[in-house]
Order: structure tokens, then C-alpha cells, then sequence
């Protein structure tokens, strides 16, 4: 992985779900040279096309919203108060920067009553998201001539390399939007089998919303979402609850809490990577979910649906931490999977490879 800059600029755009306008900007002008036609929908989600040889269509969903927040008061103090735009544990918004998207950007800090005048019972409790108020060292009147209920909050923090690894904000989804661009740079000037909507959704992280219009618009045969997922490798976790581990490779979607994915495209997924001696791991999520839910339904007959996932500790904190070495196989795996569709036999009668069963001859036969 060698465009950390880009990475770092990325990550680092404001976007949170339903304030995409930052990060769409940055990302039209990256992309507006690396395909044939570039649109935006009526809800912001940007849609780059790559024309193929067929008319078949392939959708790859890469959501740019970040969780934060949204203001909802300012007290008579000037603090604000405010709710959350995606899901939040309490506890890591402890002693965290953030910035406020009013007139102009304004700088705050993440403050609650502080330990030494709590309560004994107070203390062993997990402080709630209703508590906390935003600090912007300014008195009420200077406050409310750059702040108004309703404006955007995002965290502050930068994108940093530690090992073989980054970290900072975002990661969750902003890797992906990254790798998404990385791989329309890779297929600039190559023939693609078809017709590809690179798509860079808006809203996912609350609730999948602009892949469900995005979807209904493209109606794509075949649809790859691209998100992070959970890499739970660390002390104290056991086996069955680590879904990916760090440096361990792509992973390729078997289900998450809102899709299945087609076992065609896993298979395909899997067959690519040998063919290709890219480094990839299975994943398996018990709960939550991505894009690939709706690029998967929400067509006008479904699409043959799967997911490349980029392992990913700490999510949605501050020091989110991905692999070099994974984004850079999730770059090698999409850009091979775009390429080599038409060379697959996408029939549900077709013998595609499947593990043998000890009560089943090992005949090929279609079990599924």
C-alpha cells in the first residue's frame, strides 16, 4: 500500500451520516478522471461508471459516512449538548477532541462530570451518552454566532502508521472508499467485462439507507459490498468470537447479521484468490451489517450478491487499526473479481466447488 497520503486525507474528511458533502467532493475529484461518467443521485450517494463490454451490471457499495454526532441544544453556558448519527459506546467518547461543522469548523472537547465528585455508585458505571456535553471554551453569544442546533459533529484525530498497521478515525468505512478508488485507478485504461457502478454511498451507518436507493437505481446483476468488519484477535477474545484476525488477509463474506451471501460469489471470491495467490480469511459476523444487504435486495430481481471485508480492531473508536498488507489484498481481490466475472459459470445448475460431506457421494452434484 503506497497512496497513504490519500488514505490519510480520507479518513480525516468530515462525513457524518446525512452531512457526506466534504467527503463526496474529495472523492468526485479523485475519481471524475478514472471512469466514463460520474453522477449524483437525490440523496448524495456519488455513482462513478466504468463501461464494459456488456450491458450487465456490477455494483460496488462503499459507504463514505463516518459516525458522529448531530447538535440538538446549547445551554445557557454555551455547552452543547447533543445525539449520536450511528452507533456509539459510551465509553470512548471519554477525554476525545471534536469538531463542530457550523459557520465555520470550531474546535470542542468531550466533557462529564469529572470522577473526583462522583459518587461511589457512580464510579463503577459506564458514564451515558446523555451526559456527556461538548466544551468549546467560548462563552454562549460567541458560541451561538458559529454554532446552531442541527449542525454536524465529527471526531478529531489523524491518520497515523504504528507497525504495520494505521490507525485514527474512520477507518470504518473510509478504508474501503480508499481501496474502492485504488481499484478504479488499477482498471483506468483496462477492459472490463461490464459495466461497473463504482458507488459511494451515503447514510449507511444509519441504516443502509442510500445503497437501498442506489440499488433500486442501478438494479445490479452482480453486487460486491466493501465495508470493514470485526477483527477480534485480541487478549482475551477466544476462537469462535475472533470473525478476522489483523494481517491475516482479505476476508470474503459468508454472512453478517443482514446477509447471506450468495455461496456462487464466495465460491468465485475463493477461486480468484488461489488463481491469483492473494492472502484471504473467511468471515463470518453473528451480528450487524453492511451495503451488501441492500445491493444484494433491493434491485428489481436481486443480484448475485457478496462482500469483501477489511479486518478492522477498535471499531468505531478513535484508534481504529487496519493492515497494510490486508487493504492492499482487498485492492488485488476486487480488482481481480471485476475482471474475471464473465469467466465464471453463474448458473444455479452448474457444479460449482463445494466442501464433501461424509453422508453425500463427492459428485459434484448441486446440493444447495
Amino acid at each position: 500500500m503506497t497512496n497513504l497520503p490519500l488514505l490519510q486525507a480520507v479518513c480525516e474528511a468530515p462525513g457524518v451520516s446525512g452531512f457526506e458533502r466534504r467527503i463526496r467532493q474529495l472523492v468526485h475529484d479523485e475519481v471524475k478522471d478514472l471512469v466514463d461518467e460520474v453522477s449524483i443521485d437525490n440523496m448524495g450517494n456519488l455513482i462513478a461508471l466504468k463501461k464494459g463490454r456488456e450491458r450487465k451490471r456490477v455494483m460496488v457499495a462503499a459507504h463514505m459516512d463516518e459516525i458522529g454526532f448531530i447538535v440538538n441544544h446549547i445551554d445557557d453556558n454555551g455547552f452543547l449538548r447533543f445525539l449520536p448519527l450511528g452507533g456509539f459506546d459510551p465509553k470512548t467518547l471519554t477525554a476525545q477532541r471534536v469538531l463542530v461543522h457550523g459557520r465555520h469548523d470550531v474546535l470542542g472537547v468531550m466533557g462529564s462530570k469529572p470522577i473526583h465528585i462522583m459518587k461511589a455508585e457512580e464510579r463503577t458505571k459506564v458514564v451515558p451518552i446523555s451526559d456527556y456535553f461538548i466544551d468549546l471554551g467560548l462563552p454562549k453569544e460567541e458560541v451561538e454566532r458559529i454554532v446552531s442546533v442541527g449542525d454536524p459533529i465529527t471526531r478529531d484525530r489523524h491518520l497515523i502508521e504504528v507497525g504495520n498497521c494505521v490507525t485514527g478515525k474512520s477507518l470504518d468505512n473510509r478504508v474501503s472508499v480508499f481501496i474502492l478508488l485504488e481499484v478504479l485507478r488499477e482498471l483506468k485504461g483496462q477492459e472490463i467485462p461490464y459495466d461497473l457502478y463504482a458507488t459511494f454511498t451515503v447514510q449507511e451507518e444509519v441504516g443502509l439507507r442510500g445503497a437501498m436507493g442506489s440499488a433500486s437505481h442501478i438494479d445490479p446483476d452482480f453486487g460486491f459490498g466493501l465495508d470493514v468488519t470485526i477483527a477480534y484477535d485480541v487478549p482475551g477474545s477466544t476462537p469462535q468470537e475472533r470473525v478476522t484476525g489483523l494481517g491475516c488477509g482479505a476476508a470474503i463474506k459468508v454472512l453478517d447479521g443482514s446477509v447471506i451471501s450468495d455461496y456462487r460469489m464466495v465460491n468465485y471470491l475463493k477461486g480468484i484468490a488461489k488463481e491469483d495467490e492473494i492472502t484471504t480469511q473467511l468471515e463470518l459476523l453473528p451480528a450487524g451489517g453492511t451495503d451488501t444487504a441492500a445491493v444484494q435486495r433491493y434491485g428489481t430481481k436481486g443480484s448475485i450478491a457478496g462482500a469483501i471485508s477489511i479486518p478492522l480492531r477498535n471499531m468505531h473508536q478513535v484508534i481504529e487499526m487496519a493492515n497494510k498488507q490486508d487493504i492492499a489484498d482487498c485492492i488485488s481481490l476486487l480488482s481481480a473479481a471485476i475482471r474475471k466475472l464473465d469467466t465464471y459459470d453463474w448458473d444455479f445448475s452448474a457444479s460449482h466447488e463445494q466442501p464433501s460431506h461424509p453422508d453425500r457421494p463427492d459428485n459434484g452434484t448441486d446440493w444447495l
